[in-house]
Parts: structure tokens; C-alpha cells; sequence
């Protein structure tokens, strides 16, 4: 059986390895999503800012502790920085914004949600503010470095504001350089990772630098059939023939296949669901042994096809070429 958490670096907090997504979760099923995640036995909740429902986020953690089916310390709660908060005169105001939204004293793990920063859009004028400014056509940037932007970061754990910071869909130039003048180096990074995508290289030297990992988008394309053509024309990982052959053969679901792929990988998970039975099939996936004729057959889907590509949203911004 894998272990059920990561070890993080500097704190030695174990991060559960089963986790549950907020994106798309939208905020009228929110509240009551997330408490019966809880319920289920969910402990890891990856949010952020752009998601647009960590209000509601925050009231279903709140119902479950407030009825005791849970102690705060039981939970590992994640949110993210938002590309247009980057600026050190805006990353403290950003974050104050996101604890007091969640209702919570503090954040077990905070993140540069992209290493792209964008022009500043105050709250008052659009919250979550996305990636345009206003009417805009196109994304804006700013002059906000990361390093300064990073020492923000490290400003919250001195704070004992969040126990952890992190960073996401940052490639290896973008963490190598992180590294040369980080105090406090990312305890993970979140990337996009599947059969499709299982960034070998990347996820090799990330693991050399003691930094754990979060896979999001496990099922491929499945997240991205509303948002991008290639989310559209591309198999599901879900639909596909080879995932369900394995399926077949353990007697468990598909997606619960491509979470334990993950999982032999020593990836942490954040599948979302608000249908209970998914909900409770993507949490029981400890006991699934593949072998390695399964591997290889997963293995073999590798195409490196990458769904959550600015490029694909029309952005003109090739992040990970």
C-alpha cells in the first residue's frame, strides 16, 4: 500500500497524497461539495483565488468543523496566488483577501499559481480579476519580478501565516532560477501530469531538488472539453480503450486507474467531483496494485500533449515551449 502523504521539506508536514480540486466547482454546489468531501474523507483541498468560490469554500470547511467531523489540523487546505497580485506591493494585500474568504487563521500551503505577471487589477474592480484587464484583447503584463515576488511568499511563513509556499506550472529555468536566492526553498510544485503528459525529465529534477509534487488534470482532457478545441478533439483518458482495459482487468474505474498511475509515481492527486459515488471511488485507490505489464500499457499513451497551454486559450504566451 502507498503511503497516504508526502513528506514536505523544512517542516516535515505531511501532505496528504489524496486530495480534492475546487477548480470548476461552481459556487452554488460549493459549500455543500466541499463538506461532503470532508465527509467522505477528503483532508487536502486545492483551491485559488481565480477558481471565484473560495467564499463558499471556506463555509463547507467551516459546517465540518463546526460539527466536528474534523479538527483543523486534520486538514491541508491549498490556495494560489493570482498572476495579477505578483507585485510585492500587492501579494500580502492578495493573500489577507483569500484567508479571510476561506475563514481560516492559515494556509497549510500557498503557491505562484503561474510565473506570469500580470498588469494589477484591483479588487474593487474585478475579483477573481482573470487574464484580461478589463476589455482587453490581450494579457498585459508588469515589471514584477519573481525574486521579489518569492520573498513575499517567504514574508507569509515568517508570518506563520501559511506553513508552506510553493509554485505551479513553472518550468525548470523558472525553478532553477528560484532557486539561486530562495531563503526558504518551494516545498511542491503543481504541474499538469497524466499518461499523456508525464514529463519525465521535469519530474526527475524537481524530485532531485527535494521539492514534492501535486499532478493535476489526471484525466487528461476531461477539465478542458468547454475551454480549448484540443480539450474537445483529444480521447479522454477516461474514454480511452487501453485505460478501461486495465480497468477491466483490476475491476475498479477508469479514473480510479489514472489516480493510482499517479500515485506509483509519488504524485499527489486533486481529482474534483460533486456526484458522492465518484467522490468516494477517487478517494479509494490505496489498495489498487498495477502491475507491470499495466504500466507499460499507460506508459505507451505518452504523447505530450498538454491541455492547460495559455497558448490554446488564445493568449499568445508559449509558457512551456
Amino acid at each position: 500500500m502507498t503511503a497516504d502523504y508526502l513528506t514536505l521539506n523544512r517542516t516535515g508536514d505531511k501532505m496528504p497524497i489524496r486530495g480534492f480540486g475546487c477548480w470548476k466547482i461552481d459556487t452554488k454546489d460549493a459549500e455543500e461539495t466541499i463538506y461532503q468531501a470532508i465527509k467522505t474523507g477528503y483532508r487536502l483541498f486545492d483551491g485559488a483565488c481565480d477558481y471565484g468560490n473560495e467564499v463558499e469554500v471556506g463555509r463547507g470547511i467551516k459546517k465540518a468543523l463546526d460539527e466536528g467531523l474534523v479538527k483543523r489540523e486534520e486538514l491541508f487546505i491549498v490556495t494560489k496566488l493570482w498572476n495579477t497580485y505578483h507585485n510585492k506591493k500587492h501579494v500580502r494585500a492578495a493573500f489577507d483577501r483569500q484567508l479571510k474568504d476561506l475563514g481560516l487563521e492559515y494556509i497549510d500551503l500557498y503557491l505562484i499559481h503561474f510565473p506570469v505577471p500580470l498588469q494589477f487589477v484591483p479588487t474593487e474592480d474585478a475579483y477573481p480579476p482573470g487574464w484580461y484587464v478589463g476589455d482587453a484583447k490581450s494579457i498585459a503584463f508588469e515589471r514584477s519580478p519573481i525574486h521579489e515576488c518569492w520573498a513575499e511568499l517567504e514574508k507569509l511563513v515568517d508570518a506563520k501565516l501559511t506553513r508552506n509556499i510553493g509554485i505551479a506550472n513553472f518550468n525548470c529555468q523558472a525553478i532553477l532560477d528560484l532557486l539561486t536566492y530562495a531563503r526558504i526553498k518551494p516545498a511542491v510544485l503543481q504541474i499538469e501530469l497524466h499518461p499523456y503528459l508525464p514529463q519525465e525529465r521535469l519530474v526527475k529534477w524537481v524530485r532531485e531538488q527535494e521539492i514534492q509534487i501535486t499532478a493535476y488534470s489526471s484525466f487528461g482532457p476531461t477539465s478542458y472539453v468547454d475551454l480549448t478545441e484540443t480539450g474537445k478533439s483529444y480521447t479522454s483518458l477516461l474514454d480511452h480503450a487501453d485505460v478501461h482495459t486495465v480497468a477491466k482487468k483490476h475491476n475498479v474505474s477508469a479514473g480510479q486507474v489514472l489516480l493510482r498511475w499517479a500515485l506509483d509515481r509519488d504524485f499527489a492527486v486533486i481529482p474534483k467531483s460533486v456526484n458522492p459515488t465518484r467522490m468516494q471511488s477517487n478517494l479509494d485507490i490505496l489498495e489498487i496494485k498495477l502491475d507491470a505489464e499495466d504500466n507499460k500499457t499507460l506508459d505507451a499513451l505518452k504523447t505530450n500533449q498538454r491541455f492547460n497551454d495559455p497558448m490554446t486559450y488564445g493568449f499568445n504566451l508559449p509558457l512551456f515551449d
